[in-house]
């Protein structure tokens, strides 16, 4: 036995705490394994001995742990990865190091997720969806201190619609999974960079992490997807988070700042918020979301908005089922559509105290119509709000102060917030059922909405996502799938309302296919009192 040799191997695993320790050599094959390999990675030490720790790996996260021990060859080392093993019941978090004193080996400590991975990430890049990915940022500029020189970087690629038409499935995948996992790798914590959409990404990263290399990794990822050798031209703005703590933000106008620029970059369609003039404009982005913040609180606090009620109608007998109360703002406020105000709200904080005020101004309307359940109005959820104990205390408080409201209110968990725990969203709705009150799922057919909630969410009726229910109406296949929605939820017991219903032709195709109550300018729009019929 070589003692020197073991002893140095001990010394670099020592440093590692973990449930298996790997030694790979310069060519990332497995020539050390101790531990809990077979329980947790599903592979026995003797069979993992010199093959390549890739062979390991399943295919997705492939190019992550490719790029992972590229970026250590030139960094030293890295932090926390979540990696899935082919043959393992679930993800492992994945840490190490290169030492060049020991013949340039890597050193790697695996180890078991302490919590379930509840961030939302894209199923192809593997990156943050831009919900979590904001809730990672507010994190991370509220650690003190942050990693020396901390950036954000907003990257864009440019006229990639040319380049995704060149592009099959297969290549496609290929090109996203790839810069996935080049951006995860170089990110902070290995977790935090994000797919803001299918050209416009954002991570967070330190000084070792050169901006104008990872610009030329991705443009060379681009050309050798693309068939024609082009590829497309990448923008990058960085924003020195450090730097603007030092100079005197708070870390909440902070975090309200950048998560205020990174949904104007990822929402912008014109020349008029271009990725270039981020970085100029930081500190009246900040600014400007601080002074959002301000004039938001103000307006919960004093009930500076005002309501709408748009009917929602029975198919079966043509008449007024229920409304949905709809939220109107003060034009003078601001340009900015409802929709995207309530999004703000969501990602800085506020939804909660504004679902809370919107309910109790419903409740006050519903106070003054009969009470015999000839007219009930539906209260938007955030899913924030749902998980939100200030917000479920405040809930069953107005269930016992007004217990007349059983008739009068039912609940929509709307999808512009992704729910993060299914399993306690599912346990507030059991006890809003509980008491008598219908709750309705929004938006499905859209983003997260999908049978994962329908699976785990005991509600009583779905709505089917405006858009869903046009592009079905438009195109040959639609009215097979949007039948096939309507059976399922039928056999369920759940009740369906389709949206967009703007004529007849389509009130005609949602009834068609089954859809038991539609809404929509056809049936009404929403307006400050109560119509009797459609």
């Amino acid at each position: 036995m070589n003692i020197k040799k073991e002893r140095d191997r001990f010394v670099a695993l020592a440093f590692c705490r973990s449930d298996v320790l790997l030694e790979l050599d310069t060519d990332a094959r497995v020539v050390f394994v101790g531990g809990a390999s077979e329980s947790l990675l599903g592979e026995t030490m003797q069979s993992m001995q010199q093959k390549p720790l890739c062979d390991f790996i399943s295919d997705e996260d492939k190019p992550l742990v490719r790029a992972v021990l590229l970026a250590a060859r030139k960094r030293g080392r890295f932090e926390d990865i979540r990696v899935r093993f082919r043959n393992a019941s679930r993800p492992v978090s994945f840490a190490g190091y290169v030492l060049n004193d020991l013949g340039g080996h890597y050193y790697l400590s695996l180890s078991r997720l302490t919590s379930p991975h509840k961030k939302i990430v894209d199923g192809v890049s593997g990156l943050l969806d831009s919900g979590s990915y904001n809730q990672k940022l507010k994190e991370l500029v509220s650690r003190q201190p942050l990693p020396p020189g901390s950036q954000v970087t907003m990257i864009e690629l440019r006229e990639f619609d040319d380049l995704r038409s060149r592009l099959d499935e297969t290549a496609g995948k290929n090109l996203f999974n790839t810069i996935g996992s080049t951006l995860r790798v170089n990110s902070i914590d290995g977790d935090a960079a994000a797919a803001l959409s299918e050209n416009r990404y954002s991570l967070v990263h330190g000084t070792g992490v050169a901006v104008d290399d990872l610009k030329q990794q991705i443009t060379n990822m681009t050309r050798d997807a693309d068939p024609l050798g082009k590829g497309v031209e990448i923008g990058t703005a960085s924003i020195p988070v450090s730097n603007e703590l030092e100079h005197g933000a708070s870390p909440e106008d902070l975090a309200n700042g950048l998560v205020f620029a990174i949904n104007k970059f990822r929402n912008a369609k014109d020349s008029t918020f271009t990725i270039e003039n981020l970085t100029l404009n930081m500190k009246q982005l900040v600014h400007q979301a601080s002074e959002t913040v301000l004039g938001f609180r103000k307006i919960v606090r004093d009930n500076a908005f005002e309501i709408a009620f748009q009917p929602i109608a029975s198919i079966a007998d043509d008449k007024i089922h229920h409304y949905e109360a709809l939220v109107r703002f003060d034009k003078d406020e601001g340009s900015t559509s409802p929709y995207e105000t309530v999004i703000f709200a969501e990602e800085t904080g506020l939804i909660s105290d504004f679902d809370m005020a919107m309910l109790r101004k419903v409740v006050d309307r519903m106070s003054g119509a009969p009470r015999d359940g000839s007219i009930c109005a539906a209260v938007n959820i955030s899913g924030k709000s749902l998980l939100s104990s200030k917000y479920q205390t405040g809930l069953f408080e107005i269930f016992d102060l007004y217990p007349w409201t059983q008739r009068s209110l039912m609940f929509e968990i709307t999808e512009s917030s992704k729910i993060g725990n299914l399993d306690d969203a599912g346990e507030v709705i059991k006890k809003i059922r509980a008491h008598g009150y219908k709750v309705c799922l929004d938006d499905f057919g859209a983003g997260a909405a999908n049978f994962e909630y329908l699976s785990t969410l005991d509600v009583d009726i779905v709505k089917f996502d405006g858009p869903v229910v046009r592009n079905a109406y438009k195109v040959s296949k639609g009215r097979a799938f949007l039948k096939a929605l309507s059976n399922l939820c039928r056999d369920l017991g759940v009740e369906t309302i389709a949206e967009m219903i703007e004529d007849e032709a389509m009130y005609q195709f949602a009834k068609d296919c089954g859809v038991m109550y539609v809404q929509g300018y056809f049936i009404g729009k929403p307006a400050p009192d109560f119509i009797t019929s459609p």
